[in-house]
C-alpha cells in the first residue's frame, strides 16, 4: 500500500489542525477526538431514547462506576445501581412500561467540550420530560443538565449527571418555575471555548496501530453520519408542512413507509400515500399545524458503508384552529437509509407511535390511545474506532491531507452545533455581552422585528438596547426558551464555512402563570475565524405558530382582525440592515413589508438549500444568508470564505 503525506496544510482550523507535520499517528488522534464529541451525544441520547421504554438498568448502564447523578439541588444517587433504583423510584409507574405510560426524555442542543487529554469532557443539554401513568396522573419537566464525561476503556461514560430544574407541573394546569425567581445555570464554558469542541493536544501523537485504510473509513464514516443525520432532519421539516414530493424524492423507488397502527406501503406512490394517510393532503391550508420535531437522532453506518440506520424521537404537535382541536403525538423512528450511486437515500422509514392524545386532555385519564409498545432495536453507538470494510488490497494512493480536510468537514458539523447551542444558551440568560462575543468579528444578528446588527459589539448593544444590562447574578420571574433542535448543517469543500437550518422550538415558564409553546425557524451561517467556530449570521423567521396560552395551546388561535393595522415592529433601535430592505423576504413577518401573517394563517416556509436528494428547489428559496442579498459584503465569498453547497 503506498500513501502520500504532505507536510503542509492549506487554512487555520480548530482540531490540532495548525500542526507543520501530518502523519498517521497525528491523523489517528485526530480522528479519535472528533470521534469522542460524537460518542458522548450518543450516550446522552441513548441515555434519553432508552427512558421511552423503561430501560432503566441500560440507563444506568451508561453511568461510569462512580458516577453520580445530581437531581436539583436535594437528590442524589451515586453508582449505576444506586442510579437504577433512583429513576425506577423517579418514574414510578410513569415508566413507558404500564399500559398507558408515557415517559419521553428529551435532551437536545448539546454543546460538549473535550479536554485536552481527550479522556474527559463537560457537556450541557436542555431537557423536557413528558410523563404520566395512564391512570390519571402526569407530569412536565424542563431545565437544564450540565454533565460530566469520562473514557472508560474504550467507551464514553457519564460521570456526573447534574439536572437543574427550572419548570415543573402537572398536564392538567401546567407548569411554573421550580422554587420561583430562577437563577442562572452556571456554564462550563466561556464565549472563547464554545467555538472548540475539541482542544489543540499537547504532546506527541501516539503510535497508532490502525492503517491507514481504517482511518479513510473511520472518516469516511463521520461524513457519511452527517449527511444521514441532515437527511433525516430535512424530511422532517418537509413533514411539517406536507411538502410530500419532496418527501417522495428523499427515497430510492423500491421503499416502503411503515407506521404502526396505519399499515405498511411499497414505492414512491406508497410513501406519499402513508404521508397523506397520517398527516392529510398536500400541503397546509389556514389553521392547520403539522410540526413534528425531531429530538435525539442517533446514525450508525453500518459496516460496508452503503447502508445507514437513524433513530430517534418525534413529537407531535398538531391540530385544527378552525376547529380549535389539538393533538400531541409521542413516536419513535428508526429509518434505514442506503447509499445510492454515492447519494444517501431514504429506503425504510419505521415509524413506531407510542401515545396519542387530545390537547385538551392530555396523557392522563382520556383521550389518550396507546398504540404500541414494543421498542424498534437500539443502535450500536460505540463502534466508531473499530469501524472497518474489508482490506482494500489494491495500490490506492491515500493523501492524508486531502483525508484530514474530510475530517475538518465533520469537525466543522460539531463546531457548528456548539455555536448554534450558545446561542440559545446564552440568550436564554440575556447575557448579552457574552452572545455578542460568539459572533464573528464581521458577523450579523436579525434582532426580532428589526433588522440586523453587525459586529460583536453592535449585536451586543443591541440586546441591551431592548432587555437592558442584566447581571449574571441575577434571578428571573420568567424565561422564555430558545431551543435549536433538528439541525441541518451544510459545510463548505474546505470546512471553514457552514450553512445551519434549526427551528425554534419555544418553552416558557413563569412563577405566575402557566407556560406554553412556540415555534419559529432560523437560517444561520457560522465561521471558523481565528481557530475558533464564530456565528457569521442569523435570521429568525417568527412566529409561524403560536399558543394562546397552556389551557388552548397552539389550536385556540384566533384569525387576526384583516382591517387591523399591521404592527409596527421594533422601532427601538436602528439596525444597520432593516427588515424593509430585504423586501419580499421578510414580508409578512411582524416589521417587515406587505400585510402581516399571523397564525393560524399560514405564513411561507423559506429554505436556503434545494432538496438534498433530487435538487428540487422550494417554492421559497433564498440560499445564503438573508441579509446578504441586500448587502453584499456581508457574504462568505466576500470574506474569504466558500459559501456551502446547497443540493446536489
Amino acid at each position: 500500500m503506498r500513501m502520500r503525506i504532505l507536510n503542509v496544510l492549506t487554512g487555520v482550523t480548530a482540531l490540532s489542525l495548525a500542526q507543520a507535520a501530518l502523519t498517521i499517528d497525528s491523523l489517528a488522534r485526530d480522528i479519535q477526538r472528533v470521534e469522542a464529541i460524537r460518542e458522548i451525544k450518543d450516550t446522552t441520547k441513548q441515555f434519553a431514547q432508552l427512558a421511552q421504554y423503561g430501560r432503566f438498568n441500560e440507563m444506568a448502564d451508561q453511568f461510569s462506576n462512580n458516577a453520580t447523578l445530581r437531581w436539583g439541588p436535594n437528590s442524589t444517587a451515586t453508582g449505576p445501581s444506586g442510579i437504577e433504583k433512583w429513576l425506577r423510584a423517579d418514574a414510578g409507574k410513569m415508566d413507558g412500561l404500564q399500559p398507558g405510560s408515557l415517559n419521553t426524555w428529551i435532551l437536545e442542543n448539546p454543546l460538549v467540550s473535550l479536554s485536552v487529554d481527550g479522556l474527559t469532557a463537560k457537556g450541557r443539554w436542555n431537557g423536557l420530560r413528558f410523563a404520566g401513568d395512564g391512570v390519571g396522573k402526569t407530569r412536565i419537566e424542563g431545565g437544564v443538565y450540565e454533565n460530566s464525561y469520562m473514557m472508560v476503556g474504550e467507551e464514553w461514560k457519564i460521570e456526573r449527571l447534574g439536572y437543574h430544574p427550572l419548570y415543573a407541573g402537572p398536564y392538567v394546569g401546567g407548569w411554573r418555575n421550580v422554587g420561583g425567581d430562577l437563577p442562572l445555570v452556571p456554564y462550563h464554558f466561556t464565549p472563547e471555548r464554545t467555538g472548540v469542541p475539541v482542544p489543540e493536544p499537547v504532546g506527541e501523537a501516539p503510535v497508532t496501530m490502525a492503517s491507514v485504510e481504517d482511518l479513510e473509513k473511520r472518516v469516511e464514516r463521520m461524513n457519511d453520519e452527517d449527511e444521514v443525520r441532515n437527511l433525516q432532519h430535512a424530511y422532517g421539516y418537509y413533514v411539517d408542512r406536507r411538502m410530500w414530493s419532496d418527501v417522495v424524492d428523499l427515497f430510492v423507488s423500491n421503499s416502503t413507509a411503515k407506521i404502526d397502527g396505519l399499515g405498511t406501503y411499497a414505492g414512491s406512490s406508497g410513501v406519499r400515500q402513508a404521508m397523506e394517510k397520517r398527516d392529510g393532503p398536500e400541503g397546509l391550508t389556514q389553521g392547520f399545524l403539522n410540526d413534528r420535531p425531531i429530538f435525539d437522532t442517533i446514525v450508525e453506518v453500518l459496516p460496508g458503508g452503503q447502508e445507514a440506520i437513524a433513530r430517534g424521537l418525534e413529537v407531535g404537535m398538531l391540530g385544527n384552529a378552525n376547529v380549535h382541536v389539538g393533538t400531541w403525538e409521542f413516536s419513535v423512528f428508526r429509518n434505514r437509509f442506503v447509499k445510492d450511486n454515492g447519494v444517501w437515500k431514504m429506503k425504510e422509514l419505521d415509524i413506531t407511535p407510542l401515545v396519542a392524545a387530545n390537547y385538551s386532555t392530555g396523557w392522563g385519564l382520556s383521550g389518550q390511545t396507546q398504540i404500541s409498545k414494543e421498542a424498534p432495536p437500539f443502535l450500536n453507538i460505540t463502534s466508531r474506532s473499530s469501524y472497518t470494510q474489508e482490506q482494500n488490497k489494491s495500490e490506492k494512493i491515500i493523501d492524508l491531507a486531502d483525508l484530514k480536510r474530510r475530517l475538518i468537514r465533520s469537525a466543522a458539523f460539531d463546531g457548528a452545533e456548539n455555536e448554534s447551542a450558545a446561542y440559545g444558551y446564552y440568550l436564554d440568560d440575556l447575557q448579552c455581552n457574552e452572545m455578542g462575543a460568539i459572533f464573528a468579528a464581521k458577523g450579523h444578528k436579525a434582532s426580532p422585528f428589526a433588522g440586523w446588527f453587525q459586529t460583536p459589539k453592535g449585536i451586543a448593544d443591541a440586546c441591551y438596547a431592548v432587555w437592558g444590562n442584566q447581571p449574571a447574578t441575577r434571578v428571573r420571574s420568567s424565561i422564555s426558551f430558545h431551543w435549536r433542535p433538528q439541525p441541518v448543517i451544510l459545510i463548505s469543500q474546505d470546512g471553514r464555512s457552514a450553512t445551519l437550518r434549526a427551528r425554534l422550538l419555544q418553552p416558557s415558564t413563569s412563577k405566575t402563570s402557566a407556560g406554553s409553546f412556540n415555534g419559529a425557524m432560523y437560517h444561520d451561517q457560522v465561521v471558523l475565524e481565528d481557530g475558533k467556530w464564530k456565528l457569521w449570521s442569523i435570521t429568525i423567521d417568527e412566529f409561524y405558530w403560536q399558543s394562546k396560552d397552556w389551557v388552548g395551546g397552539w389550536a385556540a388561535a384566533i384569525p387576526r382582525n384583516s382591517s387591523a393595522p399591521n404592527p409596527t415592529g421594533n422601532t427601538k433601535i436602528k439596525p444597520n440592515v432593516t427588515l424593509h430592505d430585504v423586501g419580499d423576504r421578510e414580508a409578512g413577518f411582524e416589521g417587515g413589508d406587505g400585510r402581516y401573517i399571523a397564525w393560524p394563517e399560514i405564513q411561507r416556509m423559506w429554505f436556503a438549500y434545494r432538496n438534498p436528494v433530487s435538487g428540487r428547489v422550494p417554492e421559497h428559496y433564498w440560499p445564503g444568508c438573508v441579509p446578504c442579498h441586500f448587502k453584499t459584503e456581508w457574504n462568505l465569498t466576500s470574506n474569504g470564505y466558500q459559501e456551502p453547497l446547497d443540493g446536489p
